[in-house]
């Protein structure tokens, strides 16, 4: 007979095992999203979760990060500064290891100040405005500036023949909004054009659209432009159709949204607006994103998914490559470079990056590239 020996059991072998060698199940990576997700501005938010959630089903499904899962902690900003900064609050308190979002510039500043205080980074895919560029904080942009954006804006509109514009904007966004307008009568006047009203407006479900372009029309320009969101560009431009068919009509790219085209319909034809993005890219990397975004939302990809989508691979790289006691926004910026959707994302030592632009016009509920160099006649009536 063999001597008794006492054998532990084997749930007690099994917890001993795991504990000695350290190879128990690990908890997921959290990562926070905050975005407008009940708001007038729902397209951008929505269209950025989704380009994040994509992102990260397909890095889950390779493995994740060192073994462990990521797991999306996600916070509806509300486009409300208080409801941002709780937001932002609860995901610093979940132990996220960085905030992707927000996408307006309004947010920003309610949010970065709150997550600086955690020491949590934040990647905006979308935020612009002149405050949050050359700044040495815990926010990255993926995105360029209202700068570069209304150059790009006023030498174009300038090349077609608009000498006096007239601009209505939309303060619910101010950091962005007036960030922008400043940006953009500076840059018109250095081409020779001048901004012959400026009407400003808070959005809301009773704004009364008809009085804001009635505002702008009194100022006699030749030409219409909006700084707002795809909502108020829709009812904005069936104003303009309507008190002033004759006018051209332009917007700045907050409005580049699949919103503006679903709202929109015959009103917003000829109506000028940059994109962040290509939507006609053939290339290999682009059509693979496109095709496995419209499998898993049944939806196609609008400028906030792109970016977001972007913003979200750059994170999962950091956080991959990021060493003991490196903070992950140093293990980016040591990255550095890294490839996107359609363009290379290259971060300056403050975290800012230049971005192309692709300037379309609606054409037949779709947005249509403007040729690259185009320098198109003023256009004496519009559709």
């Amino acid at each position: 007979m063999f001597p008794k020996v006492w054998f532990p059991s084997a749930c007690a072998v099994l917890v001993l095992g795991l504990a000695l060698c350290g190879c128990g199940p690990q908890q997921p990576l959290k990562v926070g999203f905050i975005g407008g997700l009940s708001s007038r501005s729902t397209d951008i938010g929505e269209a950025g979760r989704n380009g994040v959630v994509l992102a990260l089903e397909q890095l889950n499904r390779n493995g994740g990060i060192g073994g462990r899962q990521v797991e999306l902690v996600v916070r509806d900003d509300a486009q409300d500064a208080a409801v941002a900064e709780r937001g932002a609050r609860e995901l610093a308190e979940a132990g996220v290891a960085a905030v992707i979002g927000p996408f307006t510039s309004g947010m920003a500043a309610a949010i970065v100040p709150v997550l600086a205080e955690r020491q949590v980074l934040v990647i905006s895919p979308t935020v612009t405005a002149m405050a949050f560029h050359g700044q040495d904080d815990n926010l990255v942009r993926i995105n360029r500036t209202t700068r570069d954006n209304a150059e790009d804006y006023a030498a174009l509109l300038y090349r077609r023949g608009l000498r006096r514009l007239a601009v209505a904007y939309d303060l619910r966004n101010r950091s962005f909004s007036e960030s922008w307008l400043q940006e953009f009568r500076r840059a018109f006047s250095n081409q020779g054009g001048a901004l012959s009203g400026e009407v400003a407006y808070t959005s809301g479900p009773d704004t009364d659209f008809a009085q804001v372009v009635q505002g702008l029309r009194q100022a006699r320009p030749d030409g219409l432009f909006f700084i707002a969101s795809a909502i108020d560009v829709a009812r904005l431009a069936q104003q303009a159709r309507r008190q002033a068919p004759e006018l051209p009509i332009a917007a700045s790219e907050w409005a580049a949204s699949e919103q503006l085209l679903e709202l929109g319909g015959k009103v917003i034809d000829g109506l000028l607006v940059a994109q962040s993005y290509n939507r006609e890219d053939s290339s290999p990397t682009y059509q693979a994103f496109r095709d496995a975004y419209f499998k898993r939302f049944q939806r196609q990809p609008g400028y906030s998914a792109v970016a977001a989508y972007d913003a979200a691979t750059v994170l999962f790289s950091a956080l991959k490559a990021q060493q003991p006691e490196e903070s992950t926004k140093a293990a980016l910026l040591r990255i550095g470079r890294f490839p996107g959707l359609q363009q290379q994302i290259s971060f300056d030592r403050n975290g800012d990056t230049p971005r192309r632009v692709f300037f379309t016009e609606v054409r037949n509920g779709h947005f249509e590239l403007l040729p690259e160099g185009e320098d198109l006649p003023q256009r004496k009536s519009w559709p």
